[in-house]
């Protein structure tokens, strides 16, 4: 466990919080290289079948992010992210497993702070908890 370094898969709207990440990495701000960024075009793209099969595929934590709500490129692609995160925390609380490792968060393009604050955030918080229970449900 000391050596533990979570591994987190990003799905990041193309338009807001990739273009974030970019500024981040433009403006050369320190963040911890755990997660895996995917572009989607939207965060209301992301269905819940991808962050399941990310949890299952080995990742032990799942980060969406979106551009703030009013914002959305796509209208109300966030919207859409917001209720289907409540709606899959949910599940996830009711069969016993850990809802904070999959988080949402609205992060603009002109917040490339935002989003290396969050990455680091997240990279600690998961790195405290330790490896996913998906991980551990199929050791047994």
């Amino acid at each position: 466990m000391a050596d533990f370094e979570p591994r987190i898969v990003g799905f990041l709207c193309n338009w807001c919080t990739y273009a974030g990440a970019d500024l981040a990495g433009t403006s050369r701000m320190q963040y911890p290289p755990n997660m895996r960024p995917i572009r989607v075009m939207c965060s209301g793209a992301v269905d819940s079948v991808y962050i399941l099969r990310a949890l299952l595929e080995g990742a032990d934590a799942v980060f969406i992010g979106g551009c703030h709500p009013g914002d959305c490129h796509y209208v109300s692609g966030n919207y859409k992210a917001r209720r289907r995160m409540v709606l899959f925390n949910s599940i996830m609380k009711s069969v016993g497993l850990d809802d904070d490792r999959v988080w949402l968060r609205w992060i603009s393009a002109a917040e490339g702070r935002k989003f290396a604050d969050t990455v680091t955030e997240l990279t600690a918080r998961i790195r405290d908890k330790g490896p996913s229970q998906f991980q551990r449900l199929w050791e047994v």
